[in-house]
């Protein structure tokens, strides 16, 4: 076995992944089809090319536009999870969603989530994959819209949908505008994540852990601008949720992640764990996002096993659910490490 796929068999924890960015290119395709959503080519292999964060949002909300029964989210979220098994030895997912990106079409807010939990669930009995879901406010809605979201998340929720996130375009919306969203869904007993210093200064983590009371940070590179925020996050163990080829792709050097700020931040002894953010759109999986970061940095198997343990420990998986996780994990981790060694 050679080190690339010892890294693939790694069993992994999926922390930053994105619902309406994992539908596969040929599922865009049948769905555009079955719902006369007229598609800027018909060559599915084309269909996620693009130059920049903003074209990629657009692609992404043309995406969305073709999810509209029940039956559409649930044949996509149950994909989802089999590529994150199939690629990469996938264990456990917290997925994000955007719920507006679907009422604002007319889509029942029910309709959406009660799709999810049905493909996450045949997931769970088909895989053994636990996924849960995390409803996130997109930072371009108004915040009376994403207030009216989490009430409509608090007033029909599954046993699988437990946080609350966000994500969008960061530099033009900070996270204090959506405070009341954050207010609310803490009372309301949702967990709470968000994506900061993507394309922001660092303030906007401090914001996010002081103001909206977030437990984990999503992406977080530009951290490393701020001594004492690193010092700070690093003491607290708050854990960074990195996404190596998308963010390499739209903020940094596609062509040579050697030269990725996730570098630094595993050096400065911050709490990241990999992922894989919008994997088909972005040409990747849970598995090649191992291989290419972990290679690029010459990390071996015992800073992996960190980073995936790492996974175990920031999830909101319960206490028996994360013993469990790490049992497994080790286990598979020891069987992996032996037969790398032979």
């Amino acid at each position: 076995m050679n080190y690339d796929e010892y890294l693939r068999r790694v069993p992994k924890v999926e922390l930053h992944c994105h619902f309406e960015g994992t539908v596969r290119p040929q599922t865009f395709a049948d769905l555009a089809r079955k719902h006369g959503v007229e598609l800027p080519t018909q060559d599915a292999d084309k269909l996620y090319d693009y130059d920049s964060i903003y074209e990629f949002l657009k692609i992404f909300a043309m995406v969305s536009s073709t999810l509209r029964d029940q039956e559409d989210f649930a044949r996509a979220a149950f994909e989802s999870i089999q590529d994150g098994v199939s690629l990469g030895n996938l264990k456990y997912r917290e997925m994000f969603f955007n719920p507006t990106l679907h009422t604002r079409r007319g889509i029942p807010y029910r309709t959406v989530v009660d799709g999810l939990v049905d493909g996450v669930r045949q997931a769970e009995r088909e895989l053994g994959v636990t996924c849960r879901l995390i409803a996130d406010v997109y930072r371009q809605d108004p915040p009376e819209m994403a207030r009216e979201m989490v009430e409509q998340v608090l007033e029909h929720r599954p046993d699988e949908v437990i946080g609350l996130g966000m994500d969008g375009a960061e530099a033009p919306d900070p996270p204090e505008k959506f405070v009341d969203a954050y207010r609310l869904a803490k009372q309301g007993g949702l967990r709470l994540t968000a994506h900061a210093c993507e394309d922001a200064p660092a303030q906007n983590i401090a914001t996010c852990l002081d103001v909206l009371g977030v437990e984990r940070i999503d992406h977080g590179y530009h951290v490393l601008g701020d001594p004492e925020l690193v010092k700070r996050t690093r003491d607290e163990g708050i854990t960074y949720t990195v996404c190596p080829t998308a963010t390499a792709v739209c903020y940094f050097d596609a062509d040579d992640l050697t030269k990725h700020p996730i570098r630094q931040m595993a050096d400065e002894g911050l709490k990241i764990m990999l992922n894989s953010d919008d994997p088909p759109m972005f040409h990747t999986d849970i598995g090649t996002e191992y291989v290419g970061m972990v290679n690029a940095a010459e990390w071996g198997p015992d800073r992996v096993r960190t980073f995936v343990m790492n996974g175990i420990d920031g999830s909101w998986a319960s206490d028996d659910e994360k013993r469990g996780l790490r049992q497994g994990f080790e286990r598979e981790l020891s069987a992996l490490d032996a037969e790398l060694e032979r």
